[in-house]
């Protein structure tokens, strides 16, 4: 930890050096998990040339490096940097809800700079953050993630405690923050299948047993990179209650939201992450 928090000091324009080398590593290199970016690009966008998923393949590099450095970063930037880089255009969307002292879910997806979004967000939003999220096995990469995302006053709740801590936490003003576009993990996880970028694909079932617990609005967050280093975050109503128990309708708004901003700008999402692991019947 003392060894990122000294690289976190550098300024930007050395660490995006560092991005630079690390991206010639990772993609010239070693080709990190070049297999898995491309089968999930193929099958996401069967409609591309070969050509063009090359090119989203190179510019997904470039931005996960970045993001590996910005990540970093996040450990000592001020709040006043932060807020110039990452911008939320419309944070009053937040306000009609807040106004009436009415908690939220803020759901949003793997896009870069998702760390920089969940941050900022307590420094834009008129509501207090609680952000779910899955403990690593690794105690240093677990220390670093929190450190960085509740350096503004972020409330972590962990996956497996999260409809208790919506029942403790439900007279606190605050929105709920979700990135639900992961993989479900295997056997031991009951999982909600839908189409989603052109294939079959499992979703937690938690999404929409969360909704249906807390009865709250959903504002998805979508992020936009306008250069590099620099991001705006626009927000928009997906769903509102009532959720019925059984009903999986806010996943499905979700998908639609997820796969919109996907396609605007697809080098942007997490395509090394192998999303696409089980098959319907099968896992």
């Amino acid at each position: 930890m003392f060894l990122l928090r000294l690289l976190s000091r550098l300024p930007f324009s050395v660490l995006y050096v560092v991005s630079d080398v690390l991206f010639v590593v990772s993609f010239y290199v070693l080709g990190y998990r070049k297999s898995v970016v491309q089968k999930n690009l193929k099958n996401s966008f069967p409609d591309k040339s070969r050509k063009e998923l090359k090119q989203i393949e190179k510019e997904f590099y470039a931005n996960l490096c970045d993001y590996a450095v910005e990540t970093i970063k996040l450990l000592t930037i001020s709040g006043e940097e932060l807020k110039k880089r990452m911008v939320y255009k419309n944070p009053e969307i937040v306000n009609q809800f807040s106004e009436k002292n009415q908690s939220i879910l803020l759901l949003t997806s793997h896009q870069f700079n998702w760390e920089w979004l969940l941050t900022s967000g307590c420094l834009y939003l008129p509501l207090g953050v609680d952000f779910v999220y899955q403990r690593q096995s690794s105690e240093t990469f677990n220390e670093f993630s929190l450190m960085g995302r509740t350096r503004f006053g972020a409330y972590p709740v962990e996956r497996s405690k999260v409809a208790r801590e919506a029942v403790k936490r439900k007279n606190i003003l605050r929105g709920i923050a979700i990135m639900a576009d992961q993989f479900p993990g295997h056997h031991n996880h009951k999982k909600y299948w839908t189409n989603f970028l052109n294939q079959r694909t499992a979703f937690y079932l938690g999404l929409g047993q969360l909704a249906s617990l807390t009865q709250y609005p959903a504002v998805f967050y979508g992020v936009k990179k306008i250069k590099r280093g620099y991001y705006e975050a626009e927000g928009f109503v997906v769903s509102r209650p009532p959720y019925e128990k059984e009903s999986q309708q806010i996943v499905e708004d979700y998908i639609t939201a997820t796969e919109q901003i996907i396609r605007n700008q697809p080098a942007g999402w997490l395509w090394s992450h192998n999303r696409w692991k089980a098959r319907e019947g099968v896992d």
